[in-house]
């Protein structure tokens, strides 16, 4: 994110800028600019349309590539309202039989403000990218099933995966889901689709805008009924109940973080010691 934004890739000075609205929605141009207060500010906007209309939905043009997406549910589930994200990025994900890449890893996110809340945050390609990306960051090589080739066999070598090709999640069905992710982000904005979106691991494309699309869409449970809210919490029970893990349940929130250290890989120290060499800054250890 760094390197972008120094190389001109990202715009440092956007602005959302409203394009339409009507009722519970609204369509947003990001400008170019960083997608992870862009999301957010969205998915606040959504809480805050929803509140008004019982339903709501944020549309952003023209932004860039804003990490995991289960960050930008916590608004929501602050406000005690479901969730759900979807947001598109760099083609790396082929048709089933197909040899070119067509989608991003086109995740989707979603929060269930159960009691225990439920938070739901994953790629619709077999892993996410940025697990293949710590792996050749580390040298290490990754399980058969999750890259493959332009001839569409397996690769296990990291570095070769990042520039490859991920397979999607649970073959046919995954690129299906893929399917509905880019519709619901760029294609519903009218923005770029994953195959002209320039890649943030190639550093040949760090002066390319992205144009990536984020789609918010946020449901007030208070405007359907109580039930819903009982209904909610007696769904998260069943699964503990039953001995099962709620989805998101080992996740925290950064409004409960405590006072304990981080553990960063020796990589990411040396990556962030070198930027605060070139940005003037003091090292982090």
């Amino acid at each position: 994110y760094l390197q972008r934004l120094t190389q001109g890739g990202v715009n440092p000075k956007a602005e959302l800028k409203v394009i339409s609205e009507f009722g519970g929605t609204i369509s947003l141009d990001g400008q170019d600019g960083l997608g992870h207060w862009q999301l957010l500010d969205g998915a606040v906007i959504g809480v805050d349309k929803a509140k008004q209309h019982g339903i709501s939905l944020v549309s952003i043009a023209n932004s860039s590539h804003c990490g995991a997406l289960g960050v930008y549910l916590y608004p929501a589930l602050d406000a005690k309202m479901i969730s759900m994200i979807f947001t598109n990025g760099p083609a790396v994900m082929p048709a089933v039989g197909g040899n070119s890449p067509i989608l991003s890893t086109s995740p989707i996110a979603c929060a269930i403000p159960s009691n225990p809340p439920m938070i739901v945050d994953l790629s619709t390609s077999a892993v996410a990218r940025g697990k293949i990306a710590s792996a050749a960051k580390a040298g290490r090589s990754i399980p058969q099933g999750w890259a493959v080739n332009e001839k569409g066999e397996a690769i296990t070598d990291a570095k070769q995966a990042l520039m490859g090709m991920l397979a999607p999640l649970g073959g046919a069905k995954g690129f299906a889901l893929g399917l509905m992710v880019e519709s619901l982000s760029a294609g519903l904005s009218g923005g770029s689709l994953s195959r002209a979106i320039p890649d943030m691991f190639n550093p040949d494309d760090d002066k390319k805008a992205q144009g990536i699309s984020h789609t918010v869409i946020t449901i007030n449970p208070a405007s359907i009924g109580k039930d819903s809210k009982e209904g909610l919490d007696e769904l998260a029970a069943s699964i503990t109940a039953s001995g099962g893990r709620l989805p998101g349940s080992k996740r925290v929130s950064p409004n409960n973080l405590g006072g304990g250290e981080i553990t960063l890989a020796d990589a990411v120290i040396s990556d962030l010691n070198s930027w605060s060499q070139k940005l003037g800054l003091e090292n982090i250890s």
